[in-house]
């Protein structure tokens, strides 16, 4: 009989999936994972927890009920937390030993393809904020190393680009100045939506939501007419929750208690702001949680908000508006672009009187943010759709160049 060989798609990043790791980018490698079909053999070069995995070794694992193989590139306890030497410079180091050429190969930081330059097979570069104004913002320089020295990462990613079958990005801006400033490439780069997990973020019925709610008031011991707002995901300067705890106190509103979950190098000096305003009793931080977690937390809110200074087209805001849950964002990245007048509201200053008058209208006037509106305005980002367009297109490419099919 004949069995046709399986294309290869090996992923590249710096994080372990069964770690509770935090970051959009984390995620949507998880769903590319959980939705891949199965005629693709899966590979992920990540790192790994010196207690349990075998640095250096590929091992077969089971990720989303596919089968992965794993190859932890260097150890690391715990992704969720920076370091002294970027960790993108230590995975980089650690690549350069190696030679994982394949049919495709996915990135999601520009650094590591320093070493693939002249490895065979088709190799995309996901972008996942708009480097522009990342690279202009103002605040803390440690936000992003490059941003000390612009001229060296854009002299960098010249030097690289050429490299790149695709260059795939989730912000629309993004991708324009992609093309840009790189014309003579500019039909390999595309705008890509990104997307959420549809069977883990969606929305429950009134009944069902309110029961999900009363158990949260208990476990929390709120009072049960409480109307919680979520924040998800890194405690980093990129998302600024000093902002967000911030604009909580400027709302003077007992009856709102801000949810944060996330964990990151803002954890200590985000409860000592917590302490110093005086909110403590309104903010609950619970640290690093599961998506299922996230999910419950999603649907019992009455905002998620987003107080960053740079993004792409944040995971966690299609999360939550899949929920049934409005968004309050600051005007950056692709956010801006989806929200309609009825799933949410864009702060066009990023101040904390900004936030709290934005917070204001959705909490206090939920019915004018209705959740048929929310999930509606996710629903073209839905993975199962969004990821079977990219698999069905690398498929087709791999199909043209694929040798006759092989006799076992």
């Amino acid at each position: 009989m004949y069995e046709m060989k399986k294309p290869i798609l090996t992923i590249f990043y710096q994080y372990n999936p069964w770690n509770k790791t935090i970051g959009g980018i984390q995620t949507l490698i998880n769903i590319f994972i959980k939705y891949a079909p199965q005629e693709f053999a899966l590979r992920l070069v990540g790192t790994g927890d010196p207690d349990k995995d075998r640095i250096g070794t590929w091992q077969i694992g089971e990720f989303a009920g596919q089968e992965i193989e794993f190859f932890p590139l260097l150890a690391l306890k715990d992704d969720n937390v920076r370091r002294l030497i970027p960790t993108t410079i230590k995975y980089t180091a650690a690549l350069r030993k190696h030679c994982f050429a394949s049919d495709f190969m996915h990135f999601h930081r520009l650094e590591p393809t320093l070493v693939t330059r002249h490895w065979q097979g088709e190799k995309t570069l996901f972008i996942h904020n708009d480097i522009q104004t990342q690279m202009k913002t103002v605040g803390d320089k440690n936000a992003i190393l490059w941003r000390r020295f612009p001229g060296a990462y854009f002299a960098l990613e010249k030097s690289l680009v050429g490299q790149f079958n695709q260059i795939l990005s989730c912000n629309t801006d993004a991708a324009e100045m992609y093309r840009r400033r790189y014309p003579s490439i500019a039909n390999r780069i595309a705008y890509i939506k990104n997307s959420f997990d549809n069977q883990i973020f969606y929305p429950l019925d009134r009944e069902k939501t309110e029961a999900e709610k009363y158990q949260l008031t208990k476990e929390l011991g709120v009072d049960e007419q409480t109307r919680f707002i979520l924040f998800a995901g890194r405690l980093h300067p990129q998302k600024d929750p000093l902002l967000l705890v911030n604009a909580l106190a400027a709302m003077q509103e007992p009856s709102v208690h801000l949810l944060i979950a996330g964990d990151g190098e803002l954890a200590s000096p985000l409860a000592a702001e917590i302490s110093r305003l005086g909110i403590d009793k309104q903010v609950t931080m619970l640290g690093a949680l599961a998506p299922e977690k996230v999910a419950k937390l999603h649907r019992v809110s009455h905002a998620f908000v987003l107080s960053s200074a740079y993004e792409g087209l944040p995971l966690v805001v299609l999360e939550a508006l899949a929920c049934g849950t409005p968004v309050v964002t600051t005007r950056c990245g692709e956010t801006p672009k989806l929200l309609t007048s009825d799933s949410g509201v864009v702060c066009d200053e990023r101040t904390p009187d900004a936030i709290a008058d934005a917070l204001k209208r959705v909490v206090l006037h939920p019915e004018n943010y209705p959740q048929e509106s929310c999930i509606r305005t996710a629903q073209p980002y839905a993975a199962r759709t969004v990821v079977k367009d990219v698999y069905s297109d690398m498929f087709a490419r791999w199909q043209q160049q694929y040798q006759p099919a092989v006799l076992v």
